[in-house]
């Protein structure tokens, strides 16, 4: 059979298509053909009118289908030529004759006459078949090709050599499939809206449940899937496991799943991943716009907009393109009456609608403003469906998602390529009905877009909401069973056959029914702690309290026992040498009073809790200096003193001591603010999977920590709003809001603009203004290096750094990278050499950065598993242990001691060390 130009095209679209038409089967007749057809026969017909105008009659051919007329160099053009040579037949639209010297080039090139303004890849491709078999039939190729093109007939000239070894390769493809007697792999592609074939093919792929169905799957992706034995969405749909969220990963984008899509289609419900967030905060607005892709060109621009409980639409409608922008300025006219009012469309073409019209008509700058602020409120219902909304529908279309919440359209053929039809059908006739089909079709995608964005809506409020529109179609994955490749737990099983099997390998039934039937020593470990159940702890030392003599309620002496109370105290006892266990145990009594009859317990009691104090601070030592988990913490008390503590004990031992030390958080802090000189810094922190900020705030003694949810400054400035010292920062911006002298980390701008001169090795203008300004500061550090942070001898400085920001300021840099440094550096100029001023006032942050390390020790044990309220008690006692760090004090001995003064506790330290 013949290797036709139709075969070659049907080819480069689908393969399927190409094997079809190589077999002899015929399609269904296509709408879109016919018109397609229809186009190209007319504008063929127009190039041939204008081509022929530019020679005489007698050098023009039409319908010529042997090549022995080419030979005749008397015609210029030959129109229609069909050229067939070995079992290849093109129908080359036109050939024109061009005159050169190169006698190994055939002296036609092939014309292909493409109505649309575009040219595509296959129009190229087509070309050079037509050239190609050009090439076999006269034994010459041709030099080039040209194709003419869009409303102005504009012809461009093509490249053919790259083109025909492509070609070479095609029509090998074309011939094997000819040879073949099994089809190729059916995959339903784009073309498929356009091609006769689209029943037989859609049947088939149904039938099969084939992946290609899902219209967002791409052919690398399926491959993926092929080669792990998946075919069917159904066998896709198994594949879904939900996954809890990396907490560092919490803020980041939903990736798209294939598997829960297929999931979806299969239980026929909709299922939701995360939470996405629909915020419709002012007056909506459904947008639809209507165009030709093809010409840039938007005729057709439908509003629905909400009126109290009805709804107003509004179609604006362009003849010509010369109309467009009279539509453009109603358009706006009208959105403007709206008040507050908030795009909603469907997908980026809309988006895409609203920039280009500013670009072409946005000479008015209030309007262009206007239209910045309708971009940036506009929501795309798409992305938010995307990625986190599946539905039952093969793909994520409006007409398909639609349909499916019970929608259609007044047209049941409506679709995107029976709009274009209609559009050139009225360009060509100007009838009104069609006008008016085309206007109902817009109108229908606004109200389409309505229903699908309430829906949304709806989805976001929660299940409860959701469940309201349609019962039980709605599947929120986070309330799908965890399940993962590699996982411990309990598994669910079809038959208890299966499940007593599972019973009977788990560890504990193997080693103590099983194995130690054949191990004697498991034998004896069983036997021993049957015998030797733990034992009480020893106590050593009992306490009896002293006896009360008056009630505490009414004062009367006549009071009488009812009975005796105990308590027992587990605490450790330090010696030089090490520590080891000590409990006591407490007696006290309660009593009666017989004047007043009230119950009281002894006001002698002891007023420790279940732990003594020194237990408490050696736990409290391991948690924030030892920085060790809590889990670590209870599983060392227990194996090293023979507790039987667990978990949560030792956390509440956490809170308390928090709570005991808060007034010694708040004097260090109160010291802070109300000294010479602060060291800021911030950091990051996962809190329940979310995003928050630990700042610190230092000076060379003290440390002290604060949390907070967000980055923002509002704390910071709160704190220091009285402080008139120097403030040591880096260059975030929060910082610069304090009304205070500043000083800006000199060490953050050396390692930005070392980093940026690695990146830009031969960038002139930022080498030397590197090298000046680190000939500025060189002898600052030297002098700083000989006699320390004493503005006497730092002083002399000052004069250099005016020079140094006066020739600055009369450089003028061409490269991007230097005018940012020199913006940077004027910006900051009365804060980067304020250490110059003052005594003590260090260059860098490097104390607060520092004091931020300890924190992220501590933070890379917590591991985001803490709440805010335990991030606080953590940097209570952080606070605390840091500042006896700076101080050179022990945090343990602070603790032990009892003492809440930190400098309090270093004077009676310090003068028993003198005794």
């Amino acid at each position: 059979m013949l290797i036709t130009d139709e075969i070659f095209q049907a080819l480069l679209h689908c393969e399927t298509k190409s094997y079809l038409n190589l077999s002899g089967e015929i399609g269904t007749q296509h709408i879109f053909t016919d018109w397609r057809l229809s186009l190209i026969e007319n504008y063929t017909r127009e190039c041939r009118v204008r081509l022929c105008a530019n020679y005489r009659e007698a050098e023009c051919l039409l319908l010529e289908s042997s090549l022995q007329y080419l030979e005749n160099s008397k015609y210029r053009l030959v129109f229609a030529c069909m050229v067939r040579a070995q079992n290849i037949q093109s129908h080359i639209p036109a050939l024109e004759r061009i005159s050169s010297s190169r006698t190994k080039y055939n002296h036609y090139i092939p014309i292909r006459f493409i109505p649309g303004e575009k040219i595509t890849k296959h129009d190229k491709l087509q070309l050079a078949f037509d050239a190609f078999v050009l090439s076999l039939a006269s034994g010459k190729p041709p030099l080039f090709g040209k194709i003419i093109h869009g409303y102005e007939y504009k012809a461009v000239k093509i490249k053919l050599a790259g083109l025909m070894k492509v070609i070479q390769s095609l029509v090998e493809k074309i011939t094997a499939l000819q040879a073949s007697s099994t089809p190729p792999q059916l995959i339903l592609n784009k073309h498929c809206a356009e091609c006769g074939f689209q029943p037989r093919c859609r049947q088939i792929a149904v039938e099969r449940d084939d992946l290609s169905l899902l219209y967002s799957m791409s052919e690398k992706e399926r491959k993926k899937q092929h080669d792990k034995g998946i075919f069917s969405v159904t066998q896709l749909s198994y594949t879904f496991r939900p996954r809890r969220k990396a907490k560092y990963s919490a803020s980041k984008s939903d990736k798209y799943h294939h598997a829960l899509k297929a999931l979806a289609i299969r239980e026929g419900k909709i299922h939701v991943a995360g939470k996405p967030e629909l915020d419709i905060t002012r007056t909506p607005v459904y947008l639809d716009v209507e165009g030709d892709p093809d010409r840039s060109f938007y005729y057709l621009i439908g509003l629905r907009i909400k009126n109290g409980d009805s709804f107003i639409q509004h179609s604006f409608w362009a003849d010509e393109m010369s109309d467009e922008k009279e539509i453009w300025d109603s358009f706006l006219r009208t959105v403007a009456k709206v008040d507050n009012p908030q795009f909603l469309h469907y997908g980026s073409y809309e988006t895409t609608f609203l920039k280009r019209m500013k670009e072409r008509y946005g000479e008015d700058a209030e309007n262009s403003a206007f239209v910045d602020q309708l971009i940036a409120k506009s929501i795309n219902i798409l992305s938010i469906i995307y990625a986190q909304i599946y539905f039952p529908t093969y793909t994520n279309g409006l007409k398909e998602i639609a349909r499916y919440l019970g929608f259609e359209w007044s047209d049941r053929a409506a679709s995107g390529l029976n709009a274009l039809i209609l559009r050139s059908k009225w360009e060509s006739i100007r009838e009104p009905l069609l006008k008016q089909k085309l206007i109902i079709y817009n109108s229908d995608d606004c109200k389409a877009l309505e229903r699908v964005t309430n829906f949304i809506f709806q989805l976001c409020q929660g299940p409860r909401e959701a469940s309201k529109s349609r019962d039980a179609d709605v599947v929120y994955t986070d309330s799908l069973k965890l399940k993962g490749s590699f996982r411990f737990g309990t598994n669910d099983f079809t038959m208890p056959e299966l499940e007593y099997i599972n019973q009977a390998a788990y560890w504990n039934y193997q080693r103590n029914k099983i194995y130690l039937r054949s191990s004697k020593q498991l034998k004896r470990i069983s036997k021993k702690k049957t015998r030797n159940p733990p034992k009480a702890l020893l106590i050593n030392k009992v306490i009896e309290c002293p006896a009360d003599t008056f009630c505490p309620q009414c004062g009367s002496k006549r009071i009488y026992k009812y009975g005796v109370l105990r308590k027992v105290v587990h605490d450790l006892k330090f010696s030089r040498t090490g520590i080891k266990r000590w409990i006591v145990k407490y007696y006290f009594n309660r009593y009666r009073c017989k004047q007043c009859s009230t119950t009281f317990v002894s006001q002698n009691r002891p007023l420790v809790k279940k732990f003594g104090p020194a237990l408490l601070a050696y736990t409290i030592y391991q948690i924030i200096e030892l920085q060790l988990p809590q889990t670590t913490v209870t599983k060392s008390l227990n194996q090293l003193f023979g507790f039987n503590r667990n978990r949560s004990e030792v956390q509440r031992q956490k809170v308390r001591a928090a709570q005991l030390y808060q007034e010694t958080y708040e004097r260090i802090l109160n010291k802070i603010v109300t000294g010479k000189l602060i060291h800021a810094d911030e950091t990051k922190i996962s809190v329940e999977g979310k995003g928050a900020y630990v700042w610190v705030l230092t000076n060379l003694e003290e440390v002290a920590y604060f949390y907070t949810e967000t980055r923002e400054g509002e704390a910071l400035q709160s704190l220091l709003r009285e402080f008139k010292g120097v403030l040591v920062s880096d260059f975030y911006a929060a910082y610069d809001s304090i009304d205070c002298p500043q000083q800006k980390c000199l060490i953050h701008l050396i390692r930005d603009l070392n980093d940026d001169l690695l990146k830009h090795p031969f960038n002139g203008e930022l080498k030397e203004l590197v090298r000046e300004f680190a000939g500025l500061l060189k002898p600052m550090v030297e002098t700083i290096d000989q006699f320390g942070l004493k503005a006497y001898f730092l002083r002399k400085h000052k004069a250099f750094a005016e020079r140094f920001y006066k020739r600055l300021s009369n450089r003028r840099y061409e490269s991007e990278i230097a005018v940012k440094y020199r913006k940077r550096l004027e910006k900051n100029r009365d804060k980067l050499f304020t250490f110059l001023d003052y005594d003590s006032v260090p260059w860098n942050n490097n104390n607060a950065e520092h004091a931020i390390k300890a924190f992220a020790t501590l933070r890379n044990v917590v591991r985001g598993t803490s709440s805010g309220k335990g991030i606080r008690e953590y940097l209570t006692l952080l606070s605390i242990c840091q500042t006896c760090k700076y101080k050179g004090t022990s945090f343990l001995d602070f603790l032990r001691s009892g003492e809440k003064d930190i400098d309090k506790f270093m004077r009676n330290t310090n003068r028993l060390k003198k005794i």
